[in-house]
């Protein structure tokens, strides 16, 4: 999987989401589906990065989450 880079360093959750779904549905080498292959990615940047987040990037890649919900037609978390 080809993330473009600095794609999480955005302050655009939907243009973050949007990179993220690209590249998990070109990838070959995923096991599940896009959408749970597209949520990982942003997942384990999350926990990576732990304390080193500010609470507006956390924010902003937890909207990006929401987002990502929306472009596979899930429903957004509350």
């Amino acid at each position: 999987m080809d993330l473009k880079e600095g794609v999480f360093k955005s302050d655009d959750p939907k243009k973050i989401a949007r990179s993220v779904k690209h590249s998990a549905e070109e990838s070959d080498r995923r096991k599940s589906s896009p959408y749970r292959a597209a949520m990982s990615m942003l997942t384990f940047y999350i926990n990576r990065a732990g304390d080193q987040l500010t609470k507006k990037r956390r924010g902003t890649l937890e909207k990006a989450k929401d987002e990502l919900r929306k472009d596979f037609g899930r429903q957004p978390k509350d």
